[in-house]
């Protein structure tokens, strides 16, 4: 990491994927707002000079947090954050409409740019946001950006494209007080897959409980593997991996590379009562030699490991999410696995965040 003098604050920040990010591309995240404890927790204990404040933004008064932090206005280079997107996911329809109060807390990020306002904002979420309501919830950002004194520009950018081992589609907004077109650079990276991401890890069996293990080899490492491993010492930890039943189990024999639940014979499937409601990321089995489908729930969701019968790690589901190996998670196996699912990929925040810092300096 380095120490841009770029000093930030991270609203919604869950366990950090964000911060982490902005932090390695070179901004000082100096405070994190985040509601759930055990994500606090980890937050808190992965970025040792960050003060995290366990709230609801919406609680939060923006100037009582320049203080909390010693920070004054001037300094202040980034707000950053993803609201809390059940809302907006097309994965969520019964919700996904301004009825759900949580589609309206992006009113709440723009309350702290209003308040601070800082040299550029960036705001990522699901890409569902982009159509709910016929695009209302977008049309609104963009008006409360101009508002606010900023020109906005956005994008729906996947996370393999910038190195992340997974195919994860993102909207990300940024804003800015002059006008440019370069904040979503990419430059050319190699596609990463599971095999390269993963099959250095520890070997699990169903419902592993050994939180610190070795790892399964230490030679012929992929790059992708070397990065996630750099500082970490000859054991790795969060290899939680949750205990599934044995008709969970029966189920994920029949499940090919690259398959999923319509790979099931029929009499395991007697406890579903509606097929049509099965979308195609239930019991899917990973590629080794692809990239990883969207880690969202992938307990819930039964994500099965390439070739072993169970579901993932939490470590394992980090590593496709694009977290160092020195990153831990704390709190419950449940919450763990959350905290992963929603996380903003580093690597795809870090590859933002230099071009923002670059299109910074060069201003």
């Amino acid at each position: 990491m380095t120490n841009s003098g770029c000093d930030g604050i991270d609203l919604f920040a869950g366990a950090g994927g964000l911060s982490y990010g902005l932090s390695c591309a070179g901004f000082n995240m100096k405070v994190g707002i985040e509601i759930d404890p055990h994500c606090a927790t980890t937050l808190s204990r992965n970025h040792k000079g960050m003060k995290v404040i366990v709230s609801d933004v919406r609680s939060v008064a923006p100037r009582n947090v320049l203080k909390y932090a010693d920070m004054r206005r001037e300094d202040l280079t980034i707000i950053a954050g993803g609201p809390p997107c059940r809302g907006f996911s097309q994965s969520n329809l019964r919700t996904r409409n301004l009825n759900n109060p949580l589609n309206h807390l992006y009113k709440d990020f723009f309350r702290f740019v209003r308040e601070l306002q800082p040299t550029v904002f960036l705001l990522e979420n699901v890409q569902g946001l982009k159509t709910l309501h016929g695009g209302a919830v977008l049309q609104d950002i963009l008006r409360l950006g101009a508002k606010y004194g900023y020109h906005v520009r956005w994008s729906v950018v996947n996370a393999e494209d910038y190195g992340v081992p997974q195919k994860r589609k993102r909207i990300i907004f940024v804003g800015t007080s002059a006008e440019t077109t370069t904040l979503f650079c990419v430059d050319e990276k190699e596609t990463v897959s599971v095999r390269q991401a993963m099959d250095d890890l520890p070997f699990l069996g169903n419902g592993n409980k050994f939180d610190l293990l070795d790892y399964a080899r230490s030679s012929n490492l992929s790059e992708y593997q070397k990065m996630m491993r750099k500082n970490n010492r000859k054991v790795v930890k969060n290899n939680w991996v949750t205990r599934n039943n044995s008709l969970v189990l029966e189920r994920y024999k029949h499940v090919p590379q690259g398959g999923n639940w319509r790979d099931l014979p029929a009499h395991l499937l007697h406890n579903y009562k509606n097929l049509d409601n099965c979308h195609r990321w239930i019991y899917h089995r990973l590629e080794w030699d692809d990239t990883s489908v969207t880690i969202s729930n992938f307990r819930k969701n039964m994500l099965i490991h390439p070739e072993q019968d169970r579901g993932l790690s939490v470590r394992e589901a980090a590593r496709l999410q694009s977290f160092p190996d020195h990153y831990v998670f704390h709190g419950p196996m449940g919450s763990q696995q959350q905290q992963v699912a929603n996380a903003v990929p580093p690597l795809l925040a870090e590859e933002i965040g230099k071009c923002i810092l670059a299109f910074l300096m060069a201003g």
